[in-house]
């Protein structure tokens, strides 16, 4: 449609249908996704090219106190490496799209077996050293909670400057 005063006129936004601009933007999104993560480690692991940690690409699905989750950490082998640990905070939430949830991550991403649900970071709370941070992947929200309880672990290595390969 041409309207003289206005110029070109994009049709009205229908409920349940995209327009040119919501798929021109998903589409963004998912090659930037694609162009973000490499497949490392024979297929086991994710390099994240933005932050240079690498990612287990399935990360384990058993829900483990804090301290288990570091000693599960410590002692993982993925695509035949060790040196495997918790992420920070900052780390695992670098991995968050606050535009998304269930799981809270950015379309086109490679991992599996990505629980909806909180993963522990190595960090401790200054002011409480009994509690540690987390962050959802249900819904990107970062929190704390008594070391004590279960919660997912997702293992990194690499970072300060690196590829961790």
């Amino acid at each position: 449609m041409v309207d003289m005063l206005w110029g070109e006129m994009e049709p009205a936004d229908l409920p349940g249908h995209a327009t040119k601009a919501t798929t021109d933007a998903w589409y963004q999104k998912i090659t930037k996704a694609t162009k973000r993560f490499k497949i490392v480690l024979d297929g086991a692991a994710v390099l994240d090219k933005e932050t240079g940690l690498v990612w287990e690409k399935s990360p384990d699905t058993t829900a483990r106190t804090w301290a288990d989750a570091i000693y599960y950490a410590y002692n993982n082998n993925v695509g035949g490496r060790k040196g495997w640990r918790l992420p920070t905070v900052e780390e695992l939430a670098s991995l968050v799209d606050p535009t998304r949830s269930n799981p809270a991550l950015p379309i086109g991403h490679p991992f599996t077996n990505v629980q909806s649900d909180y993963y522990w970071s190595s960090t401790t709370l200054v002011t409480n050293t009994s509690n540690a941070w987390l962050v959802s992947f249900y819904n990107g929200n970062v929190n704390t909670t008594d070391k004590t309880y279960n919660n997912y672990v997702w293992c990194v290595r690499g970072g300060h400057g690196h590829d961790g390969m």
